[in-house]
């Protein structure tokens, strides 16, 4: 599956494996993780919701877009959701390009897409206590 939300953690080999391609001359993947801090607070783990069904569309049509946008071959779109403590895995996009400019420039584009644009909501769990968090904003604490 190119775009998916899932619990379960992400295998980056098996999402190269997805986009291989012969003509491919890079591969860019970006792994996004829980951090340890944020905003001078420490971070103990991070809530994702999510609204699957519209946020596995939402990821096809980014995807769609930047297959259309930039000249790469592929690309893989995944995200968690559930209870993530420090150091799990949050986001994997992978692109697949003849050359690396093009591949950065798309997965750099799909990533800033999916936060802007997919229905997934993140509640930052710290020793001060909860805060949700849209974009780089605090919205309610």
């Amino acid at each position: 599956m190119k775009v998916m939300v899932t619990q379960e953690s992400f295998d980056v080999n098996r999402a190269i494996e997805l986009i291989s391609n012969p003509e491919s001359g890079a591969y860019v993947v970006f792994l996004g993780k829980v951090r340890a801090h944020n905003r001078g607070r420490k971070v103990e783990r991070l809530i994702y919701e999510v609204y699957g069904e519209m946020a596995v569309s939402e990821m096809a049509k980014i995807r769609e877009e930047a297959l259309r946008k930039f000249p790469i071959f592929d690309a893989v779109i995944w995200h968690r959701y559930g209870d993530l403590p420090v150091g799990e895995d949050t986001i994997l996009v992978v692109v697949s390009s003849a050359h690396r400019k093009e591949a950065f420039e798309a997965c750099s584009w799909i990533v800033d897409e999916v936060k802007r644009r997919v229905p997934v909501w993140k509640k930052e769990v710290t020793e001060e206590g909860e805060f949700w968090i849209e974009g780089d904003r605090v919205v309610r604490g």
